[in-house]
């Protein structure tokens, strides 16, 4: 069983940055895809971003393209959103998620992914 474990939100000014953690434990990250989601209130869960296992393919949702960069440490069993340019509509719970093994897709859809990191605050004042 892996347990994915979220660090890195907080309260920062639009425009500011942030950077997420989702650590692995229990079992290796290597050779999965990993994904970023996030649930603003009021509202359905949505993508962000996604990684393939090798690192080689990324995926982002339009609201974010050009902003957020999402990577990976398999070494660290670890992957990272870098948010830049940040804004009040970015604020939400991020979660992130691990995909399928081996696959050469950054999927965006959730039943894609079958275990769920439990979820940190980012909240960006105007």
């Amino acid at each position: 069983q892996v347990q994915l474990t979220v660090s890195g939100g907080g309260l920062v000014q639009a425009g500011g940055s942030l950077s997420l953690s989702c650590v692995a434990s229990g079992r290796s990250l290597s050779g999965y895809g990993m994904g970023w989601f996030r649930q603003a209130p009021g509202k359905e869960r949505a993508f962000v971003a996604a990684i393939t296992w090798s690192g080689r393919s990324t995926y982002y949702a339009d609201s974010v393209k050009g902003r957020f960069t999402i990577s990976r440490d398999n070494a660290k069993n670890a992957v990272y959103l870098q948010m830049n340019s940040l804004r009040p509509e970015d604020t939400a719970v991020y979660y992130c998620a691990r995909g399928p093994n081996y696959s050469n897709i950054p999927y965006s859809a959730e039943e894609k992914y079958n275990y769920w990191g439990q979820g940190t605050q980012v909240t960006v004042s105007s």
